[in-house]
């Protein structure tokens, strides 16, 4: 059995730990969280590998014998490494999308994946991208737990990657997500936050909360206003760094609103 190097990680929930990759910035918060599922038995899940980055890829292989790798979405900060990790453990790596399976098949809306000693539920999810999933651990402590991508964030919100992210995949995927009730939110980037029914309910309000901004926008600047204006107006101090994240953000509105 491979020998579990638990200093370098971090619990998150009873069957759940992680470690930060080292790829902080204006979009990634602190890092990508790479997650570790199992259970006693030394088998693990790992989720999101992240960026291939040597030292981070060696310390997830240590965590136990892989039994396989899930994605949950296409980005590179989550994406990255998996070539590399396959090579290093051999286990298939299973996304969405089959352009990020190595070794493995693409991952089907529902499908129960017995893995790291317990069960992993797949629940498409899209709206940040159109193959972003999510994964439940219906057995992870008193209510379960979910690990969301960029779905759901530890921290601030998400952006949709339009035209590709839509926003009305995004609130049909808050809304099977928010059944799940108050299980543990395990996010890809921020902390480990409790009850994502909650937060569900939060980020459904924020977003049509942006949809009424933007819709006071139009009354003031026309109905055809374009994406730069319309950002002018809501987001007026918007840092430059993410200024491209708030106009993607708003043409996903508008083009939920005109369609």
């Amino acid at each position: 059995m491979t020998k579990q190097n638990d200093d370098e990680f971090r619990r998150s929930s009873p069957l759940t730990r992680y470690r930060l990759a080292p790829n902080p910035g204006p979009m990634s918060l602190d890092g990508t969280n790479s997650y570790v599922i199992g259970d006693e038995s030394g088998h693990v899940a790992i989720v999101d590998p992240g960026p291939l980055e040597e030292q981070h890829l060696a310390i997830l292989a240590g965590a136990g014998v892989v039994d396989v790798v899930l994605i949950t979405h296409r980005h590179r900060d989550h994406t990255e490494a998996s070539p590399r990790f396959h090579e290093l453990t051999g286990a298939p790596v299973r996304a969405a999308d089959p352009k990020h399976c190595h070794g493995g098949e693409p991952l089907v809306d529902g499908e129960a994946i017995s893995a790291g000693g317990t069960t992993i539920r797949v629940i498409s999810t899209p709206g940040h991208t159109s193959d972003s999933v999510s994964f439940h651990l219906p057995y992870d402590g008193a209510h379960g737990s979910v690990l969301t991508g960029d779905t759901i964030l530890g921290r601030g919100t998400t952006v949709l990657d339009y035209p590709d992210g839509r926003l009305g995949d995004y609130l049909a995927s808050l809304d099977a997500l928010e059944a799940l009730g108050p299980a543990t939110l395990l996010p890809a980037h921020g902390p480990v936050r409790p009850a994502v029914d909650a937060l569900c309910r939060e980020y459904r309000a924020h977003r049509h909360q942006r949809l009424d901004q933007i819709r006071a926008a139009l009354a003031d600047l026309g109905e055809d206003a374009g994406v730069e204006a319309v950002t002018d107006a809501v987001y007026p101090d918007v840092d430059p760094s993410v200024r491209w994240a708030a106009e993607t953000s708003v043409a996903a509105q508008l083009d939920y609103l005109r369609s």
